[in-house]
């Protein structure tokens, strides 16, 4: 088994895999204490990380241009490793079942390259087990080496949250695991180098698979009751703001909100464990019941506004609605799996033209979503309704209520998805106002 004294001396790299939202922060904090060899099979992604620009926006072109990170999408230029991360994508398929095709792309790639006394560490979010029924039967076809005896593997969940400038690699406490004890040790040393906040070390594999898999199942939950709520405070007529306003007043109560809930881990891991669950004749209702929820909201929201439409006595096909943002989360510049899609698609069945407009997206990705995407707000105003879709610090520093007024056609409406905006105020200056 590797020594960690030859990862401290540079005698040995770390092989990062995937350099994504969680990879390329990880490599970047590891390449201060290690040799760290960054891989991903996107030669654009390596070119632009190469050239100092972070796509996603979580490494400014300062860090990516000083650290000694190599870049790389060809490791046939490199010996073989013995210390090796995996920090790859875990999504769902279409029918929401888990879809390992990167994983075991991933698993491929280490068969290939580790060396013998190696360990690969994985981080992506999969269910309990995954890494030991999946991922090592791959590594031992591929490479020839016999699990626990040539080659070890361990399991320390990401804990990244993008465009989260606080809860850094260094602050957060990391969970690590490993197959044997020995090779716990070594994975702990290395990341105890990275995550100043400490390591919390699990007795096994399949406990941190689970611990991870949970942390957004919980907040998933949280949310879809949060969402239920506010569908219920509607019909009776109740401001849902004000409602979690009192309720917080109580020690213990969990300040949790409505809204779209998209990205990559809340959507996507309580899939993961349902799937496992099932396997073992299971159905996890409540888990699956708050996706539900969750996955409605967008369709709920576009038809409160076809109401708020009809009642303002304007026309729905053919009338123009602002949509303000499109990423999953705000301050985050990535469209993947947002929820607000699923929002614009409906109005646009309905024969609504949906116009979009969010500055933080670098690289567009609207055009193959058939998606109006605009650069000038006034360019298709006056429109019939604007949408606040995403609490972008750059819609709430540069505009305000007298700027969407002034884009819109009268009676104002206003459909504020994050209450950005106090309910009393808008409707003082004219609004319809609707919040989640």
């Amino acid at each position: 088994m590797i020594n960690f004294k030859d990862l401290l001396s540079g005698k040995e790299k770390i092989l990062l895999i995937g350099l994504g939202y969680v990879g390329l922060p990880l490599a970047l904090s590891l390449s201060k204490f290690f040799k760290v060899v960054g891989y991903d099979k996107n030669s654009k992604r390596i070119k632009q990380l190469r050239e100092g620009n972070d796509i996603n926006g979580e490494i400014s072109n300062k860090e990516l241009l000083n650290s000694k990170i190599q870049f790389t999408d060809n490791l046939s230029e490199y010996d073989r490793f013995k210390f090796i991360i995996v920090a790859v994508p875990t999504p769902v398929d279409k029918l929401k079942n888990p879809d390992l095709s990167f994983l075991v792309s991933a698993s491929e790639t280490v068969g290939q390259v580790i060396a013998k006394g190696g360990i690969a560490v994985f981080e992506s979010t999969v269910y309990p087990g995954a890494t030991e029924e999946i991922c090592v039967p791959i590594i031992e076809k591929k490479s020839g080496l016999k699990w626990k005896v040539d080659f070890w593997v361990g399991y320390s969940p990401e804990r990244v949250n993008p465009g989260d400038k606080e809860h850094t690699i260094e602050k957060v406490i990391k969970v690590v695991s490993a197959d044997t004890p020995e090779a716990l040790e070594i994975i702990a040393s290395v990341y105890s180098k990275v995550a100043k906040a400490g390591v919390y070390k699990t007795s096994d594999i399949k406990t941190a698979e689970a611990a991870k898999v949970i942390e957004n199942i919980q907040r998933d939950i949280n949310i879809a009751l949060m969402n239920e709520l506010a569908i219920i405070f509607h019909k009776l007529n109740i401001d849902t703001k004000e409602v979690l306003s009192a309720a917080r007043t109580k020690w213990n109560f969990l300040p949790f909100e409505p809204g779209l809930v998209g990205g990559h881990c809340i959507p996507v891991d309580p899939y993961y464990l349902a799937h496992k669950a099932m396997q073992i004749g299971h159905v996890p209702e409540l888990i699956l019941a708050g996706r539900g929820v969750n996955e409605s909201v967008p369709i709920y929201i576009a038809h409160e506004i076809i109401k708020i439409l009809i009642k303002a006595d304007k026309k729905v096909r053919g009338s123009k609605v602002l949509i303000m943002g499109a990423t999953f989360k705000e301050n985050v510049p990535d469209l993947r799996n947002s929820k607000v899609f699923e929002l614009i698609r409906e109005l646009q069945d309905f024969g609504i033209k949906v116009y979009v407009f969010d500055p933080t997206v670098k690289e567009l990705g609207f055009e193959e979503r058939e998606i109006n995407f605009i650069e000038d707000l006034s360019s298709n105003s006056p429109y019939d309704c604007i949408v606040l879709a995403v609490k972008h610090k750059v819609f709430l520093d540069n505009y305000n209520l007298q700027i969407y007024k002034n884009l819109m056609n009268q009676p104002y409406v206003l459909i504020d998805i994050k209450n950005i905006y106090d309910k009393k105020e808008a409707e003082s200056q004219g609004f319809i106002y609707w919040s989640l």
